[in-house]
Formats: structure tokens, C-alpha cells, sequence
């Protein structure tokens, strides 16, 4: 008799998504004591210190030089979070290789801060990922913000890393988060997944209220 594997059952997968200062950290504060729920917070950290380098810091001084490398090393660390075992029923990332993707990547080839080459090098990657590995989404949720209040909350922050970006780049990431989520209305043609869209220029008060209202959605309970 020939036997075969057992089919894993992974959990319900989350990914929240928006723009810097959006409140995806909040977010998942607000989530990581619910029952079964295991939350995973963007890699910053990790980002800020490679083998002793702040990549994050490089890219905002020169992207045309570091973006590469900068998009190699977030694609890493969101496969390795994407991939890691967990007996939750519900895995809550901030962002998404999906993200990365289309977001990101496409923000890097239209600001040229990535070559050709570098951006083929990348997609690639990510199409070897997609067929290879189980790196889909069962949700998104889109905290969505104007460019002004994200900015403004970003400054607020004072992240030293930060410190020097413009709003230019905070409205070029909502055209792309607009253009990959939201579409035009009728296709999103790389959207992975349903997206619940949430107003989060809301105080944070407001946006605790939205989420209770909407906790069966987001915990995959009614979708």
C-alpha cells in the first residue's frame, strides 16, 4: 500500500498592510492576546543591523545603491516569518512577500533606485517563492491613511532612520498600496487574497472600536 504524507494544516494567515505610520503595529498589539493568535511585527531590527550594517539607514541615504540589497535582505526575513511553524489558528503578519512584490519592488523600478537587472534578479526570486513555498494569504487587511497623516505620524515617531523622508515617498507608497488593494474597482490582477479595507486616519481609540466590530473577519471567522 503506498502511503502518503499528511496534509499540514496551516493556520489562517493575515497580512496588514499600509503605509508607514498607519498603525500596523498597533494592530497587532490589538490582536496578539486574543486566543490563538500569534503575531509577527516587521523585522526592523533585523534590518538595522546586518552583520553590523543599518540597511534600513543606507537605503534612505542612497537607494540607488542599496535598494538591492535592501529588498534581497526584507525578502529573506519575510520568508522566514511566512515559513515558521506555529500551533496558532490564526498568524498575523505586517506586511507581506506579496508586498514586497508588488509594492516595493515596482516603487524601486519606478524611482530607478533598482536597474533592470536588479529588478528581474528580484521578481525572479519571489515567482521561484510562489511556486515553491506556502507563502499565501488567506487575508489582507489595509489600513489605509492619506499621505499627509501618515507622514505626520511618521515624523512624529522620530524614527532617526526617517528622519529625511519625504512626502513625496509617503504619497508614491499610497499610489502603489492604492493601485495593488484597491485597483480600479473591478480587478486588482495581484491582489493574493480578500481585502478588508479599514479608514485608519481614525485615532487610535476610533480604530480599537473598528476592530472589535470587525474581529470575526479579521480572525477569519465570517469572511
Amino acid at each position: 500500500m503506498t502511503s502518503y504524507p499528511k496534509k499540514i494544516k496551516r493556520p489562517f494567515v493575515v497580512s496588514v498592510e499600509g503605509n508607514i505610520g498607519s498603525g500596523k503595529s498597533s494592530f497587532l498589539k490589538h490582536f496578539q492576546s486574543q486566543p490563538g493568535v500569534k503575531t509577527y511585527s516587521e523585522p526592523v531590527a533585523d534590518w538595522c543591523d546586518v552583520g553590523g550594517h543599518n540597511l534600513l539607514a543606507l537605503l534612505y541615504k542612497n537607494p540607488e545603491k542599496w535598494s538591492f540589497a535592501f529588498q534581497s535582505t526584507v525578502q529573506l526575513t519575510r520568508l522566514n516569518i511566512i515559513l515558521q511553524p506555529t500551533d496558532a489558528s490564526v498568524k498575523m503578519i505586517e506586511r507581506s512577500l506579496q508586498n514586497n512584490r508588488f509594492c516595493f519592488l515596482e516603487i524601486g523600478k519606478k524611482m530607478g533606485a533598482l536597474s533592470p537587472p536588479e529588478y528581474v534578479v528580484l521578481t525572479k526570486w519571489y515567482e521561484w517563492l510562489e511556486e515553491k513555498a506556502d507563502i499565501g494569504l488567506d487575508l489582507i487587511v489595509y489600513l489605509k491613511t492619506s499621505p499627509e497623516v501618515a507622514h505626520q505620524r511618521m515624523k512624529n515617531r522620530q524614527r532617526a532612520e526617517e528622519s529625511e523622508v519625504p512626502l513625496s515617498y509617503i504619497t508614491l507608497v499610497h499610489d502603489c498600496y492604492e493601485s495593488w488593494l484597491v485597483g480600479d474597482g473591478q480587478t486588482r490582477p495581484h491582489c493574493p487574497a480578500p481585502v478588508l479595507i479599514l479608514d485608519a486616519n481614525r485615532s487610535l481609540e476610533e480604530m480599537f472600536k473598528v476592530y472589535e466590530e470587525n474581529l470575526d473577519k479579521i480572525l477569519g471567522l465570517h469572511l
